[in-house]
């Protein structure tokens, strides 16, 4: 067993607001908590892992090439391995959501990506 005290988790902000937290996981999948302010946007991006996005509170909108979901409390949508997407706040007050990577990532992903 390795539990992981969100306390004392890895954390990351790629920028002022956005916040996340590396939550149990492995190699094989990973969890990342994560908070956005009112308006703020992920770029779009893609990666080689399929991921799942849940949206614990507030309202998160997911954005593809093709296609745009709005995601409410407890709601989620799967995009899948190289999928390019963005992901955004686009209520008036802080969204909370949970990242599920497969396989799984770590920040790295953020740090060493070049624009």
């Amino acid at each position: 067993m390795k539990p992981v005290a969100f306390d004392d988790a890895e954390t990351y902000e790629p920028e002022e607001g956005w916040r996340r937290v590396s939550m149990a996981g492995s190699d094989r999948f990973s969890f990342e908590w994560f908070e956005k302010p009112p308006g703020h946007s992920s770029p779009m991006h893609d990666h080689e892992n399929e991921q799942v996005c849940l949206c614990l509170e507030g309202e998160l909108t997911v954005a593809t090439e093709d296609d745009e979901v709005t995601l409410q409390k407890n709601d989620s949508v799967l995009l899948a391995p190289n999928e390019p997407h963005r992901v955004e706040n686009t209520g008036d007050k802080l969204a909370v959501g949970l990242d599920v990577f497969a396989p799984g990532r770590s920040f790295d992903f953020w740090t060493d990506r070049e624009e």
